[in-house]
Formats: structure tokens, sequence, C-alpha cells
């Protein structure tokens, strides 16, 4: 939950304050409590993703709630009592039906603007794609071919394509032509 979202005490349902006060570090502003001294940490939230691999091409998806037609990786949350390689091989069972056979460690990169860390795993999985309804449509594509994106994920798969040897393109990089001149 943003900080802006935040607004009571969970504990005494006091409306919560900016409050400077001394941390480790020094001075801090966060949300608190003014009656009990409750603390909003406002800490980021895991998010699992998935470069998800069949037969050689990478599987994208377009989620429901997008506008447009941006594809991404698979992602999700983790659940309680589980480890992040247990929840990204739920999230993409769960959002395309499909077995992974084999998953490895991509990296952990930061998305601020969601107030995410997102941990990616690079699985290879098998089976039939069948989406969730969260997902309305999907991609596999040849690594050589994917565009990258200059935020969260976007910047897992182009380690993950360094990896393999390729040079990543991000899309940001392409000038939409001009408009014709009349």
């Amino acid at each position: 939950m943003s900080a802006s979202a935040f607004r009571y005490c969970p504990q005494c349902a006091t409306g919560l304050a900016l409050i400077t006060q001394a941390e480790d570090g020094g001075d801090k502003q966060r949300l608190r409590c003014p009656a009990c001294g409750f603390t909003h940490w406002n800490n980021p939230t895991p998010v699992l993703a998935a470069i998800v691999e069949v037969d050689g091409r990478v599987l994208l998806a377009r989620n429901a709630a997008w506008s447009g037609r941006m594809f991404g990786l698979i992602t999700g949350f983790m659940e309680a009592g589980e480890s992040p390689e247990e929840g990204i091989r739920r999230e993409i069972a769960e959002e395309t039906s499909l077995d992974v056979t084999k998953l490895t460690l991509v990296g952990v990169h930061d998305f601020q603007r969601m107030n995410q860390v997102i941990v990616t795993y690079h699985a290879v999985a098998h089976g039939e794609v069948k989406l969730s309804p969260e997902l309305v449509e999907y991609k596999l594509m040849d690594p050589v071919r994917i565009r990258c994106w200059r935020a969260g994920t976007g910047f897992a798969l182009a380690d993950w394509l360094r990896s393999r040897g390729l040079d990543p393109v991000f899309m940001e990089d392409f000038q939409r032509p001009a408009d014709p001149v009349l």
C-alpha cells in the first residue's frame, strides 16, 4: 500500500501524519501515529517475475488491465509461506498452465515508481499455453527479436539477453517516424 493510501493507524485508528523522527542514519519523515507512535515504514513490496522460455522462444503476455498493446513478463506476488522459487512456479502455472522444468535466478531490480523490488527468474517450461482471465493475449518470440523496456522487468530481460550473448534493444530507442511535411 502506498504512503498516500495508508491514512489511519492500524493499532488505534488515529489519522497518520508526516512526522520527522530520529532513526538510524538521521532524521526521517514518515507517516506516523501521533497518538500511539506507530510508524508506517512503506517498505517496497517483493514481486516475482519470469522470463518464460517455451521451445527456445520467450513468452510475453498482455494483462487484461493494461491499456494499449504492451506485452510483458509473467509476474505476481509471493504468498505467505512460499519461497520466491515456489511463488514464481505457482504464478507461471496459474497464469499460463505451463509446467516449469528449470528455474534460474536472473537478478533483482528496483521498480521505485510502484515501490516494488522485482525478483526475476528464467523459467524453462513446457505444455500448452492456456491463459488465466488475468491475461488476454500472449506472444512467443525468438530472443533476438525481443524489444526491452526501460523499467522494472525490462531491465531484467535485458540482463538475461546479455547472458545469452545478445545485445538488448530497447523499444524507447526506436524513433517514431516523423509526420509527413505538407
